[in-house]
């Protein structure tokens, strides 16, 4: 038992430093290749402290290379762009000039319940508020905003209606949410009406349809 809390010790330390010499921006920011260095260090230091017999030179020689490596694939990234890109990976554009990127979407597996989870954690509730939203190599979004338009406008613009909260999803990949309808309490004939209204002939030609409490739409469709 002393033997393993000695050991506990001494790896927490090795990793501690190991994670430092690393730099800070694996602590804030973990890139793929970030996250397979840290977590192929983690499992050595699990394998140190599971066998007591095996000695520790064996688990500490392993670290010391995994660092070794990405200080110098680091290194080789800050003077070649490409190598950088291939390793860290680039931003990709989810929302762009105000309309959604399916094809960015699906090359990174990203759907639209990510989509909403991530612009509510940015404080943003409504996807018709969001001129762009970069999806980051560590997986984080980066929102910027629409100017808001003047009050008055938006009021004139669109009738409200009965609902007061987060904007309600009517259509998400081409489907009616009647769950969404029921909550605004409208029917599906309505939609297709105001669809139309809008030069929307069907609702498979919708890939996403949102309204808001002040009767705001945000209609993207399919390309």
């Amino acid at each position: 038992m002393l033997t393993l809390f000695f050991r506990t010790i001494l790896v927490y330390f090795i990793v501690f430093l190991t994670l430092r010499i690393m730099g800070k921006r694996e602590i804030g920011k973990l890139s793929v290749f970030d996250l397979v260095i840290s977590i192929m260090i983690a499992e050595i230091a699990v394998f140190v402290l599971e066998d007591t017999e095996k000695p520790m030179f064996e688990g500490i020689l392993p670290m010391i290379t995994l660092v070794g490596v990405q200080i110098f694939i680091a290194f080789l990234s800050l003077k070649n762009e490409k190598l950088r890109r291939l390793f860290e990976g680039k931003p990709a554009y989810i929302i762009q000039n105000g309309e959604l990127n399916r094809k960015v979407m699906k090359q990174h597996r990203y759907n639209l319940d990510d989509l909403l989870l991530q612009l509510r954690q940015n404080r943003v509730m409504d996807v018709a508020d969001v001129e762009f939203a970069i999806l980051e190599p560590s997986g984080k979004l980066t929102v910027v905003e629409k100017k808001p338009p003047a009050p008055q406008e938006a009021d004139d613009k669109q009738p409200k209606i009965r609902y007061e909260g987060l904007p309600v999803p009517l259509i998400m990949d081409g489907k009616v949410q009647d769950d969404g309808l029921e909550k605004i309490g409208k029917t599906r004939f309505w939609l297709k009406s105001q669809l139309q209204s809008k030069g929307v002939r069907e609702f498979k030609e919708v890939f996403f349809c949102t309204i808001d409490h002040r009767g705001r739409w945000f209609i993207d469709r399919k390309r």
